[in-house]
């Protein structure tokens, strides 16, 4: 098994330097045209050049553009991981139990309740060391989105691709995901590890409470967040990124979503947790995150790879050899090259 990598990714932002030489190439080809037209009539001008060649012209920007592209590539460094080794790690298992009910896509916290998360979440994760993560998405029902990991890459990619349909079956069944996220941890030593359940808490399932004893009972503490207000709003929906009205229900009434907050506090307050209502730009996952740090840490063995070898070389070979074929082609139609015919392009 390997792993690739980038040990500079940085490095694409400098892509955004291609479309910005098409607009200018294009620029220039039209201003070109244009002076030829201004100089008398546009046919008989190319007459008296026939050396003239916009295709050339072409091929010679799309070689030099895609030469820049390997560039880039070759300053990103590809790296390929070829030697595993066994590391020693101490640190804390988080399982984060997040909500992506429709009810999450309210706006009383922006961008909404589920973008918000999400954001509060990634930082999280910057802050993690070896503290490995795990993932559980819930709504009607749950499901492992990321197991337990001290990747960090991974845990953001993973994070990034979450919304309300990662969840088929509607709902807000806390009860569920809290059983699902203690199935997430990976040993039966409960200790040093730890829950956090993101949620508008609108359960419309079962009764959390029982989840949060069984919780307690082997140890486990679970942190809870509250995210919305108690007065609610309304669920938006949107098409082709235009807001175009608000869910209802049956009866045709606009669909108020609210915070239970006394859900949510007898959930962390039975298993010896702490309930934070989200009321800034981190949820209140700092302040959970300092609790947790007070835990003590478990030692666990990890393999990591240790040895990279790089691959940029590839990438600057085929650069160097798309610029010799750039110098190669000529703007204009070379007599010595159409005897040689090593170029076909009119």
């Amino acid at each position: 098994m390997e792993i690739i990598k980038f040990e500079n990714p940085t490095a694409f932002y400098l892509l955004f330097l291609i479309p910005l030489m098409f607009i200018i190439f294009v620029w220039y080809m039209r201003w070109k045209n244009k002076t030829l037209r201004r100089l008398g009539d546009y046919y008989v001008l190319l007459r008296l050049i026939p050396d003239f060649s916009k295709r050339r012209m072409t091929l010679k920007f799309v070689i030099f553009s895609l030469a820049i592209v390997l560039i880039i590539f070759t300053m990103a460094n590809l790296q390929v991981g070829s030697r595993l080794e066994e590391v020693k790690r101490s640190g804390v298992d988080i399982v984060i139990a997040l909500d992506v009910s429709n009810s999450m896509l309210a706006e009383d916290i922006r961008p909404n309740r589920l973008e918000r998360s999400k954001m509060a979440i990634s930082r999280l994760i910057d802050r993690l060391g070896d503290d490995r993560i795990a993932l559980v998405v819930f709504a009607g029902q749950s499901y492992t989105q990321l197991p337990l990991t001290h990747d960090r890459s991974a845990a953001k990619m993973m994070l990034q691709s979450v919304s309300t349909s990662s969840v088929s079956v509607q709902g807000t069944a806390i009860v569920g995901a809290i059983y699902h996220a203690l199935n997430a941890f990976d040993d039966t030593d409960h200790k040093n590890k730890a829950i956090i359940v993101i949620s508008d808490g609108e359960s419309h399932e079962d009764d959390p409470i029982s989840a949060a004893q069984t919780a307690e009972r082997a140890g486990i503490v679970i942190h809870t967040i509250g995210i919305g207000s108690p007065e609610g709003a309304p669920i938006p929906i949107y098409q082709r990124g235009v807001k175009t009205g608000f869910r209802r229900d049956r009866d045709g009434n606009t669909v108020i979503t609210r915070l239970d907050e006394e859900t949510l506090r007898r959930i962390a307050s039975l298993s010896h947790g702490t309930y934070v209502r989200a009321t800034t730009a981190d949820l209140g996952l700092d302040k959970i995150f300092e609790e947790i740090k007070k835990m003590e840490k478990a030692t666990y063995e990890t393999q990591v790879f240790s040895n990279y070898e790089s691959r940029f070389q590839y990438f600057l070979f085929l650069a160097l050899l798309l610029l010799l074929l750039d110098t190669l082609i000529y703007e204009r139609k070379s007599k010595w090259v159409r005897k040689m015919k090593l170029f076909k392009v009119s």
